[in-house]
């Protein structure tokens, strides 16, 4: 005990012009002092790993000025170290002027290679979508993201994206040894374009490992949304950026989407039905932000559309006993367009027939900032939670509907929910009106559309609506900037 005290740094100093004791930790690791006389507010602690952004160092004449840039939990008092999941975060700055050059640098040193044992990163490329949600990323970049960026000492490149899979196109010519990860400012379609862009690279093994990061600026945003919840992290960009500064990671799931030779990856979900048609025909209301989502439901409930079609799975282990089985699909005579199903060792086929109201396959828990879609998705545990609405009465699904922010809708008896190790769906025509299909979304994005489905604008799609669309797991394929 008493080498350790000895190994304490301890300095009078003055903090923000008011004399204290000031004491470092022999790891750099913590920081805290009190002000002489006990004045109000002059007792602070600071974990470097979970308070501190960065460190800069004044030149003076009366010695140097030790400046510590915090982003800390916004409580008065003192202020613990560890983050305080759930708190709001507030950025301050603590000048400490030191009595000598040389015990400046002593500080200064120790804080500096505590913060570089972090393993954060050094230098970033940055994406930008000014077209996404509100038409705000521009404007959160300048104002949130950039200086919490600047007050951590991490250099980045920006650039704006400029036209419809332009992040993907960037993300399949870029220099990955010139940066230590790519974060996207937009919604989730940039990340996902980014993530298709890498795994178009003839080196895609390696570059899909370059650490990527997302900052709401969308209005969906259900990664972000789905990272911070996973830690109790308030839902702010601010939080999203110093999640990236800090450096922790974690493996990330990629679904495979197939559809003959036509192929994509996804990340967050795939849906088809009542939440595919409120996503998408919401779109006109996109200024709205996400209380677009909630207006559409309404409307989408008063006039309720229910699909005929088929969907087919595997099921993970705990789930065998859901659908019926499907013993071989080439001598179903009644499904023969099924086509090829994915083969999985010592796993069986199985099915459910429509009408249906909705699916989803789902990755990660959130769909946007306040949709829990699938509560017991994770990010890395080689699934998809597929989520089905067979059948519903309207007054049932306005309470399942208004239930979906914090995901307890799951436990209604007109909800089945399961993880499954692939999926195949075979989106059908609306019940009574075999003119008219639906659509099938992937991540924010039409990719089938059937006939008489209103998406828009008109043109042709990435997928047939109809024929099988298939989805597999690549089990922790790509890695995501997250909170601790």
């Amino acid at each position: 005990m008493a080498e350790e005290e000895t190994l304490l740094l301890k300095e009078r100093v003055r903090v923000n012009g008011s004399l204290a004791e000031a004491t470092l930790a022999a790891d750099g690791g913590e920081l805290w002092w009190r002000g002489e006389g006990g004045e109000s507010g002059g007792n602070r602690r600071l974990t470097v790993e979970s308070d501190v952004l960065g460190i800069e160092i004044e030149e003076g004449s009366q010695g140097r000025r030790l400046n510590v840039k915090a982003f800390e939990n916004a409580s008065n008092g003192v202020c613990c170290g560890g983050g305080g999941s759930a708190m709001r975060r507030v950025r301050r700055d603590y000048v400490f002027e030191m009595p000598a050059m040389e015990s400046a640098s002593r500080w200064s040193d120790r804080i500096r290679d505590r913060i570089n044992s972090f393993g954060r990163p050094k230098r970033l490329f940055i994406i930008v979508n000014p077209f996404g949600g509100t038409r705000r990323a521009q404007r959160k970049f300048q104002n949130e993201v950039k200086p919490l960026l600047e007050a951590a000492g991490i250099r980045f490149t920006m650039q704006e994206t400029n036209h419809q899979l332009h992040a993907q196109e960037i993300a399949r010519s870029l220099d990955l040894v010139e940066c230590d990860g790519i974060v996207c400012v937009s919604g989730d379609g940039v990340l996902v374009e980014v993530i298709n862009g890498l795994l178009q690279r003839e080196d895609w093994e390696t570059a899909i490992k370059v650490p990527l990061g997302i900052i709401p600026a969308g209005s969906g945003n259900g990664m972000a949304k789905s990272l911070l919840d996973s830690v109790g992290d308030l839902f702010q960009v601010s939080n999203a950026v110093f999640a990236i500064i800090r450096g922790n990671k974690r493996s990330l799931d990629v679904a495979s989407v197939v559809q003959g030779k036509t192929k994509f990856f996804s990340v967050l979900l795939l849906t088809w039905g009542l939440v595919a048609d409120i996503d998408i025909e919401s779109e006109k209301y996109r200024w709205m932000g996400s209380t677009r989502f909630d207006i559409y439901s309404l409307l989408r409930i008063t006039n309720l559309r229910r699909y005929n079609g088929r969907i087919q799975f595997v099921p993970a282990p705990g789930y065998e006993g859901l659908g019926d089985s499907v013993e071989q699909v080439e001598s179903d005579r009644s499904h023969a367009s099924s086509g090829p199903l994915v083969e999985h060792e010592g796993s069986q086929w199985r099915y459910f027939e429509g009408p249906f109201i909705s699916v989803s396959i789902n990755n990660v828990p959130w769909i946007s900032e306040d949709i829990k879609l699938a509560p017991e998705a994770q990010f890395s545990d080689g699934y998809l939670d597929a989520v089905i609405v067979r059948d519903c009465p309207r007054s049932a699904l306005l309470a399942l509907l208004l239930k979906m922010s914090g995901g307890s809708y799951v436990n209604s008896p007109y909800v089945i929910y399961l993880k499954v190790k692939a999926f195949q769906i075979e989106p059908g025509y609306l019940v009574g009106n075999p003119d008219r299909g639906g659509i099938v979304d992937s991540d924010g994005e039409v990719i089938a559309r059937g006939a008489g489905a209103h998406v828009g604008e008109q043109r042709e799609y990435l997928m047939a609506y109809g024929p099988p669309i298939q989805m597999t797991v690549d089990h922790a394929l790509a890695t995501i900037f997250c909170p601790r």
